[in-house]
């Protein structure tokens, strides 16, 4: 199988940014972002993933944080499109439940070549650090939009807003790293009957 890595570039008059992945890597990451607990949100798709993440963005953090998030969303959407490649042999489906403590969620991913979002998570609070946690589905639609993935997202319990999106970063990163292996017994076949996605 042909590496699968690619490097996307994204300029607007509002961001700058930078992503590559190795979506057969150990985890490695390297952000420089402005936004810290995005950033620790990317470390857990890396790590759980097994995804090697690198993310350079300058935004109108001046302004807020908005077109930051979802365009850090858009632009590593476009490189796990790239990397991919044409999904011959994938697994293709992924899932995970989470736990932290008190908070359980669950991902479900299918890199269907159809984008659509279903985003559940009843945040108990509406930031975190002063990160505006709705943010966090801007990243979403914007991730599900360019890498064409319908993705469920569920934070099934929780009372902490921490816990829960963690529990939400760390299943989506496993959920990834299930669809995105390689089935030996499906070498060289499109997993769909319809023979493309």
């Amino acid at each position: 199988m042909a590496e699968r890595k690619a490097t996307v570039e994204r300029n607007t008059l509002e961001t700058q940014i930078t992503v590559a992945v190795n979506l057969d890597g150990s985890g490695a990451t390297n952000f420089d972002t402005g936004v810290p607990f995005l950033e620790h949100m990317l470390d857990q798709i890396a790590r759980h993933g097994l995804i090697d993440l690198s993310v350079s963005a300058k935004g109108d953090l001046h302004i807020d944080d908005h077109h930051t998030v979802e365009d850090i969303g858009i632009t590593l959407g476009q490189a796990f499109t790239q990397a991919v490649g044409d999904k011959k042999g994938l697994m293709r489906y992924g899932h995970a439940y989470v736990p932290l403590d008190e908070a359980l969620s669950r991902v479900v991913i299918d890199f269907s070549g159809r984008p659509g979002l279903e985003f559940n998570v009843p945040f108990t609070r509406a930031a975190v650090g002063g990160f505006d946690v709705d943010l966090f589905m801007e990243f979403f639609q914007g991730f599900v939009n360019h890498a064409l993935v319908t993705l469920h997202v569920d934070n099934l319990r929780g009372d902490n807003s921490h816990h829960q999106i963690e529990t939400v970063f760390k299943a989506f990163g496993r959920a990834l790293r299930m669809a995105l292996s390689v089935d030996p017994r499906m070498a060289g076949v499109m997993p769909s009957t319809k023979g493309v996605l």
